[in-house]
């Protein structure tokens, strides 16, 4: 958590701390063992609502303060508490679900049915709902299961309550709660200097960079949730062009207009980026584009294109992973053997071969073959490989495009050597490309792209 939400949090639940009978808590950021119960009787008290609804209100302010004080070791232990003795009782579920096999009249069966969902929630479920109803406590969860998160490779004991807070926030977030906002040159400094601090696809260099990507010809879309009106969730940039772009250095090149003109047809989303790593498995982004376009065929009847500019994140450490066993084709490794007695394989250990004309050249056409093989026919069980891939197709998108050279900055060069890709988003196929790519393990593309592996 940041030190701004750790001071926002701590004003916004100050007032909450009315008094109460039990000594109050004082934590170390460690949480020390001598530390454990107390904190385990503070939950206790919480949990049991001890004094009533204001009493147990303030109790869950001042747990959520203890823990919003801890560093992560801290946080770690008092995540484990919350699941070795507020967790499930595994013998009690067990017990209980034998009886529902006994020879049982329907009332009973029902009593028992009842009893078995109750033991299977966790107690601490309790508390996380006492967190979400404080100010500011919905954002408190998300951060909280980032965490969880961070902690579950280490402790994979608290992966129940991750799945558990996964499944919580899915329901809060659901899309319907969702509002859909464009971002523009006027909005409040606070929020456009997090547009700079969480952008993860193409790093915004400055305020003149981040206007001209909020210009007359370009926009910026958030979600936000009603309890977290200061947070985009994920947002995404769009460039309003003529024609279908195939660089990216050009749609982010200050120097470019800025208008909007009669030629303007297409829309191109470069780029989309989640700012909240609690949220992760929450789907927002399935929606987002969709919801997109809406908005600027409405604003924008003339536009008829939808496509991304997209990176290939996963390129170049697939192709190093499979050694000396690049599948290349005949005549391109006779061009390659023409200009250089570098292996196509020893080539791929640096981008320096960039910078020769002759091998960039003669590196263009396998490394575009072996993109679309990539990007359409490698597999993680029935889902493509690469992630940009997966959430494009899922989405009912079509891969109609490779496109080399289409980012040089020093990322673009280590994750897949400059290419870039074209999901192009036919709004009378997006439906069926989705039930193809999901149901039947078909990647819808372009005649282009199939041309660059197929046979």
């Amino acid at each position: 958590m940041s030190g701004r939400l750790i001071n926002n949090l701590l004003g916004a639940w100050k007032g909450l701390s009315i008094p109460f009978v039990g000594k109050r808590l004082e934590l170390s950021p460690y949480l020390h063992e001598n530390e454990i119960a107390p904190l385990a009787e503070k939950i206790t008290a919480c949990l049991e609502s001890r004094g009533g609804q204001a009493s147990a209100r303030a109790r869950a302010a001042e747990l959520g303060n203890a823990y919003v004080g801890m560093n992560d070791e801290g946080r770690r232990k008092y995540l484990q508490l919350l699941v070795e003795q507020f967790g499930t009782d595994h013998n009690e579920i067990r017990n209980t679900a034998e009886a529902l096999f006994s020879d049982l009249d329907p009332a009973k069966r029902n009593e028992i049915e009842h009893e078995l969902r109750g033991k299977l929630t966790p107690p601490y479920l309790t508390l996380l709902t006492q967190f979400n109803a404080l100010p500011q406590g919905v954002k408190f969860l998300v951060d909280m299961r980032g965490d969880l998160i961070n902690f579950r490779r280490e402790c994979p004991e608290l992966e129940p309550m991750n799945k558990l807070l996964q499944e919580q926030l899915s329901s809060w977030f659901d899309i319907g709660f969702l509002d859909l906002k464009r971002i523009d040159w006027n909005a409040p400094a606070s929020l456009l200097e997090k547009l700079i601090k969480y952008e993860a696809v193409h790093r915004i260099e400055s305020w003149n960079d981040l206007r001209h990507r909020l210009a007359a010809n370009r926009r910026c879309f958030a979600f936000f949730h009603p309890r977290m009106p200061d947070e985009p969730l994920i947002f995404v940039w769009v460039a309003l062009v003529s024609e279908l772009s195939d660089n990216v250095d050009e749609l982010l090149d200050t120097s470019q207009s800025e208008h909007i003109d009669e030629q303007t047809n297409t829309a191109i989303f470069y780029s989309i980026t989640s700012t909240q790593r609690g949220l992760s498995g929450v789907s927002l982004g399935d929606f987002l584009i969709k919801r997109v376009v809406e908005e600027l065929q409405q604003e924008l009847p003339d536009l008829k294109v939808f496509s991304t500019l997209s990176p290939i994140p996963g390129l170049s450490d697939w192709l190093n992973k499979k050694s000396d066993d690049t599948p290349l084709k005949e005549a391109d490794r006779e061009a390659l053997a023409a200009v250089t007695d570098s292996s196509f394989d020893d080539l791929l250990k640096t981008s320096d071969w960039l910078e020769n004309e002759e091998v960039r050249a003669a590196m263009q056409g396998p490394l575009k073959s072996l993109a679309a093989l990539y990007i359409t026919q490698e597999k993680r069980g029935k889902r493509a490989l690469d992630a940009v891939a997966h959430f494009h197709l899922s989405n009912g998108a079509i891969v109609e495009r490779i496109n080399w050279m289409a980012d040089t900055s020093d990322r673009g060069k280590a994750q897949s050597y400059t290419l870039m890709v074209n999901y192009l988003y036919d709004l009378a196929k997006i439906e069926s490309n989705h039930e193809d790519y999901i149901g039947n393990d078909i990647v819808a593309q372009s005649k282009d792209v199939l041309s660059l592996y197929g046979e």
